[in-house]
């Protein structure tokens, strides 16, 4: 676990959570006003959030980026917020940083670690070389993210099955996939907190889009042991072609893509206030959840 990382085990807030409504009141009660003295380098303003998007060629991946950078500003005001892309659409991450000046916290908006996490986003910030800066973890694994994923599931029809049905049922949680193998933990953590979030003994199996093995390969192995009712969660950050091509291959139910879904955009700030807590600055206090 690095220093950016949420505790697999924690004393504050419960390990479970009734509905979003809930897990966000607990979050914004303890959302303090001594944010806005929070600096990187005490110069008496709180550094700017840069929201770190891939982009795509779906026109819906703006939209969401958009959607999800408004709603971070209306739960944290006066936070300067920010929104940069590393391809695909404008504005791009380096015109975005360039703009700036002062501090900036870039926060990635992707479930894992993988390439643009590790190599693509570092290099952003190395070129704006005249701002103080930080980069937080990306979103997942995290408790507020299994439980958008499960929101998502909810909203396509996804329901606890009866305990004489559970055996047939399971979830595919379709992921991006990267060659580092980061990747593959963070996902398999995610998978393990959407399981114990959706409750009834449900098993939640990762797959793919790019590293194997695939969301058609896991509903083939599910169904060969039986489970023949498979959903398909979408632990992408918005609309694009892994996001259809894992769909396509649900054989049920197929949740949408993560969006500007309301404990998306809480995570996001979570994320800024532990990058700026691991500089050494007051942060507003959030809570610890447990995320195993």
């Amino acid at each position: 676990m690095t220093a950016l990382e949420p505790p697999l085990h924690g004393a504050e807030g419960p390990d479970r959570f009734d509905s979003t409504g809930q897990l966000l009141a607990l979050i914004t009660a303890q959302l303090s006003s001594q944010l806005s003295r929070v600096t990187l380098n005490g110069a008496g303003r709180p550094p700017v959030l840069v929201l770190v998007a891939h982009g795509g060629r779906d026109p819906g991946a703006l939209r969401t980026a958009h959607a999800l950078t408004d709603a971070v500003r209306a739960l944290r005001p006066g936070l300067t917020v920010r929104l940069g892309h590393l391809e695909f659409d404008e504005p791009l991450l380096d015109d975005t940083l360039a703009a700036l000046r002062g501090d900036a916290v870039l926060v990635p908006l992707m479930p894992a670690h993988g390439h643009h996490a590790a190599a693509g986003i570092p290099r952003a910030l190395a070129r704006a070389a005249h701002l103080g800066g930080r980069i937080a973890a990306p979103l997942g694994p995290h408790a507020l993210l299994a439980e958008a994923l499960h929101d998502r599931l909810t909203e396509a029809g996804w329901r606890v099955p009866r305990p004489a049905d559970t055996h047939r049922a399971a979830v595919v949680l379709a992921a991006a996939g990267s060659r580092d193998p980061r990747s593959a933990r963070d996902t398999a953590r995610t998978a393990a907190l959407l399981q114990a979030r959706l409750g009834g003994g449900v098993p939640v199996v990762p797959a793919y889009a790019t590293a194997g093995p695939g969301v058609a390969d896991a509903v083939r192995e599910l169904a060969a042991a039986g489970r023949h009712d498979v959903a398909v969660a979408s632990c992408f950050a918005a609309p694009g072609r892994h996001a259809t091509a894992a769909a396509a291959a649900a054989p049920g139910i197929a949740a949408a893509p993560l969006g500007a879904h309301p404990s998306v955009a809480a995570l996001v700030l979570h994320r800024y206030d532990r990058a700026l807590s691991a500089a050494g600055g007051p942060v507003a206090t959030t809570p610890r959840l447990a995320t195993a």
